[in-house]
């Protein structure tokens, strides 16, 4: 089969057609996107194209781009380990670096050929009689023998039904679509949220703004970031690759040790909300203040934030905490919960993405026709956290607990790669038409997730993004360490799953011939 430069006879790479029938079709151009094309093109495979919407590579690290846009995970851990170490700056890397990153890779590893930019996947529909994959693209069509979704989990933004929202005469953004343009300076600004984006956020935002106004439905436990720069001497030495690779099994296992929390075990839960709760009693001296940033469920069960500045910003004169929801906006006036009205000029919705409920699922139809969205309709399940009953030849990257609270997404990427690859391997090698997992596989495996969910914090009651609110599953998360997940799941075995051959003739489950 042709390579997907070939195919066209497009040189010019990303601004060229889709080419009309690849083996292996990507979508999304993020961290897992960019890592699987980088394995397809040292395996030597051409014939595979990335399907990317936007009109840059970098997924949610393109995207978002508001002040103070960092990541919480230390930069050598949160890097591709088949790649040489990057010369990173600080310990925690800043968005701007990610991107770069990302953006070397696709140059370094020849991936322009194969990408396609402001190419959206419209419809994806399974056709068994050819054994492919249907998809109708904003550039064009193309067949392809194997999809994979590497769509993440934070690529739709997510805005809260608030009433009048639509009327607010000012300017109304979401943190991942932020532009230069949403402030200049001596505005009143209110932020909706306190996760991730908001603590970063908002130092910045109050720099220049006349009132910054925090709308709190839930308070967040934030710890010490503790980010530095490194030294010369040290980014000459993690230049090295024996001693990046040294360094990030270190704080793989560091970050692992953390899951003991996760599981609510004394003393290591106690320690951590005891740092968390000495950290806001040391940088908020108001009593009022501090009542109002003390959680009221057990640390972990939301995302733990780290940060040195977000506290000492609320204390400042200009800044207004709101310990109440964003509940109706007219005209100018931004109306809490509690009754308490603002007037604003700029409202930065720091709302988070729809991750328990990703956007593609109703763009992909499966065997028989069935829609993924419908499949997932009580929550996303899968097996491996990778293939889904009903979707054969279909693998999805960084999607159903295939993430984690405490440690890096980007190892948990490379095992599902591993996987992958596994599953492409099989399928050259026993001349497989297609592979689907099981039903029944797909049931076990979930229960074994909810069975390992249970004795989470993740479960103890609070409303998180992590747990699916339709079915009370936890949907996001693996529920075990990082290592766990590699063990578990890092081994392509065509055991639960359902082979037919190039000759259509089916096979039993477990691949027998």
């Amino acid at each position: 089969m042709t390579g997907a430069s070939e195919a066209t006879g497009d040189v010019t790479g990303a601004s060229g057609p889709v080419p009309a029938e690849v083996d292996v079709a990507i979508v999304g151009a993020g961290f897992a996107g960019i890592g699987m094309a980088t394995q397809l093109r040292r395996r030597g495979r051409e014939s595979f194209v990335v399907l990317e919407r936007a009109d840059a590579v970098g997924g949610t690290w393109r995207d978002n781009v508001y002040p103070g846009i960092a990541c919480d995970i230390p930069a050598h851990l949160y890097s591709f380990s088949f790649r040489p170490p990057a010369d990173w700056a600080t310990l925690f890397p800043r968005g701007a670096e990610i991107r770069d990153y990302l953006q070397r890779t696709v140059d370094e590893e020849g991936l322009t050929p194969f990408i396609r930019l402001g190419c959206e996947l419209v419809d994806a529909r399974w056709d068994a009689s050819s054994a492919q994959w249907s998809l109708v693209t904003g550039r064009g069509r193309v067949r392809a023998r194997m999809l994979v979704l590497a769509v993440g989990r934070l690529s739709e933004p997510h805005v809260p039904d608030i009433d009048g929202l639509d009327g607010f005469s000012g300017t109304v953004v979401h943190t991942a679509q932020w532009h230069p343009d949403v402030v200049s300076g001596g505005e009143r600004i209110g932020v909706v949220g306190t996760g991730a984006s908001a603590v970063q956020i908002i130092p910045h935002l109050a720099e220049s703004a006349e009132e910054l106004v925090v709308f709190a439905r839930t308070p967040a436990y934030v710890v010490p970031r503790q980010d530095r720069a490194f030294s010369e001497q040290e980014r000459a030495r993690l230049r090295v690759e024996e001693n990046a690779r040294a360094l990030r099994e270190q704080l793989l296992l560091d970050a692992d040790r953390a899951f003991a929390q996760r599981l609510r075990l004394v003393p290591d839960i106690d320690e951590i909300r005891d740092l968390a709760l000495g950290h806001l009693a040391a940088q908020v001296s108001n009593p009022l203040l501090r009542q109002h940033l003390t959680p009221d469920y057990e640390i972990g069960c939301k995302r733990i934030l780290l940060s040195d500045d977000y506290y000492p910003t609320l204390e400042q004169p200009h800044v207004v905490y709101e310990p109440s929801a964003l509940a109706s906006v007219i005209e100018n006036k931004a109306c809490a919960a509690s009754g308490a009205t603002h007037d604003l000029d700029v409202l930065v919705l720091a709302t988070g993405f729809e991750a328990t409920r990703p956007p593609v699922a109703l763009r992909i139809r499966g065997r028989d026709g069935q829609v993924l969205d419908d499949h997932w309709s009580r929550g996303m399940v899968s097996y491996a956290s990778t293939t889904v009953a009903g979707f054969p030849n279909m693998f999805v990257l960084d999607g159903p607990n295939a993430a984690l609270g405490h440690n890096s997404a980007i190892y948990m990427i490379e095992t599902q790669l591993d996987y992958v690859l596994g599953a492409l391997d099989y399928i050259a090698a026993e001349s497989v038409s297609s592979l689907e997992v099981s039903a029944e596989a797909e049931v076990a495996y979930t229960a074994e997730i909810d069975e390992r969910s249970a004795p989470t914090v993740w479960l103890t009651g609070c409303r998180s993004w992590y747990v699916d609110q339709r079915s009370g599953r936890l949907t996001l998360l693996w529920p075990g360490t990082a290592v766990s997940f590699r063990e578990r799941n890092g081994t392509f075995d065509p055991g639960p799953y359902v082979v037919r051959r190039s000759e259509f003739t089916p096979a039993s489950p477990g691949g027998g011939r």
